[in-house]
């Protein structure tokens, strides 16, 4: 029989080929040098970018899109929970700590959504805790109880893993095709109080590394993008060379680690300092999609952009802007300064002259930190989240890393590593759950473009 050698496109996924690469060489290594791939320190999930900011900014019902929340914005990721594994979808969210998926019995009807739900009974590595949980947002909620089970991201298992299973939820949690949310951040913040799935393997030294790396990708300059898109790479124990150049710079977290939260000592904006009075402490959020700030610093920012406009009814806490005008914008954390690009400033373009920009305001509370910086930022650099000693780091992107952005290529497979898991269609079955109490219905619209993550602020 003849061989064929199929030539790559030239649209071709880099972060794809890039891990491809390393496993190769892994692989080698396993084959040649005696080491045990089940020993194996690191692995990849590749992130698919969901409605991030494309599919809003060319909607002909621009305003409309952006006021109700009908284009949710978020980049997940893919797990396998269960014995025997089925996989599904979640936001990876380096602002909150717990993992939780929509139950098949979730009894609220449309408000559980349409997308695949965790049927408990199909697995035999399942345990009921018996304890109930509620994760209230900022204008949204779940409710459910917590449970184990075996759970399986990026070629590493972890037992006894508990997590949130969700009977009650805002119909705007769950997008089609995500099913949940995967917490990042540290234990201490955790509603269910259990210890995230990131922690336990960088503890207990299942990673070369006891980091993780995210690259996110840029689609909303991008005319072509659609609801989903290549959306980049979490690297787990290890960080990825190809994806950035220079050093890593590291910054320490403040205080004892509950979110990502380091000290940022200056911020300008077209040039123009910005006052932070002093020293301010921001969170650094995945699932944030915008900025947020105290109201003083974010009128400020605006001040320096003609034409700018406070919002006001649904778009109360964000300003309009002249989409003409280019924003530039540079954060420093204490060593290198980093810049956003002008496209990450535009949020959304509402009008044919007028653009939504990316800082908003939010009430945070006393206590709290002043700055909640999301993804219009991170899609700007490689990213890092290190373990010990608990820091931040951001590196400069590649060019292959910057190649990867409104470049049409397919919608990543799930990439979960060391199992083949079953992909799960199934929807919730509109039956009221026996295991929970949850007797209230929810009447709550979340605000998730500002991110649920950063409604924790006010737990």
């Amino acid at each position: 029989m003849p061989i064929r050698r199929l030539n790559p496109s030239k649209s071709q996924n880099f972060t794809l080929m890039a891990q491809q690469a390393k496993d190769q060489r892994d692989m080698l290594a396993a084959k040649y040098g005696g080491q045990s791939l089940q020993t194996r320190g690191t692995g990849y999930n590749l992130i698919v970018n969901q409605w991030f900011d494309a599919a809003c900014a060319e909607s002909s019902v621009m305003l409309y899109a952006f006021a109700n929340r009908t284009c949710l914005n978020s980049y997940y990721g893919t797990i396998a929970i269960g014995t025997p594994p089925m996989s599904y979808n979640v936001i990876l969210d380096t602002g909150s700590s717990d993992l939780w998926l929509t139950s098949s019995t979730c009894g609220l009807g449309s408000s559980c959504g349409t997308s695949p739900t965790y049927d408990p009974a199909t697995s035999s590595s399942f345990q009921n805790l018996s304890m109930a949980f509620e994760i209230q947002y900022g204008s949204g909620a779940v409710f459910g109880y917590i449970a184990e089970e075996t759970v399986q991201m990026a070629g590493f298992s972890v037992e006894q893993q508990g997590f949130g299973v969700v009977n009650a939820l805002s119909s705007d949690f769950n997008q089609n095709p995500v099913s949940g949310i995967m917490g990042l951040a540290w234990a201490p913040l955790a509603a269910t109080e259990q210890t995230p799935f990131w922690q336990t393997l960088a503890s207990g030294g299942s990673w070369d590394s006891a980091l993780f790396g995210v690259q996110l990708t840029r689609y909303g300059n991008a005319s072509s993008a659609t609801q989903n898109e290549p959306g980049g790479v979490i690297n787990m124990g290890y960080t990825n060379s190809s994806l950035y150049t220079g050093s890593i710079e590291y910054y320490g977290l403040v205080g004892t680690p509950l979110y990502w939260e380091i000290n940022m000592n200056t911020l300008t904006v077209q040039g123009i300092s910005i006052d932070i009075a002093g020293v301010s402490t921001v969170i650094i959020d995945t699932g944030t999609t915008n900025i947020a700030g105290p109201a003083t610093a974010v009128a400020s920012i605006y001040a320096q952009i003609p034409g700018s406009q406070l919002g006001t009814g649904q778009l109360e806490g964000y300003y309009t802007y002249p989409c003409s005008t280019t924003v530039n914008v540079e954060f420093n954390f204490g060593g290198n300064s980093w810049s956003m690009s002008p496209a990450d400033f535009t949020h959304t373009q509402v009008s044919s002259t007028g653009c939504i920009g990316a800082f908003f305001v939010t009430p945070l509370g006393r206590g709290s930190p002043s700055w909640v910086i999301g993804d219009a930022f991170l899609k700007n650099v490689y990213s890092v989240f290190k373990y010990s000693p608990a820091s931040v780091g951001f590196a400069a992107l590649s060019e292959t890393a910057i190649a990867q952005n409104g470049i049409k290529a397919a919608v990543p497979f799930p990439t979960i590593g060391s199992v083949a898991a079953v992909t799960n269609t199934g929807t919730a079955s509109n039956t009221a759950s026996n295991t929970a109490s949850i007797g209230r219905p929810l009447s709550l619209l979340c605000f998730w473009l500002a991110s649920a993550s950063i409604v924790f602020l006010f737990l």
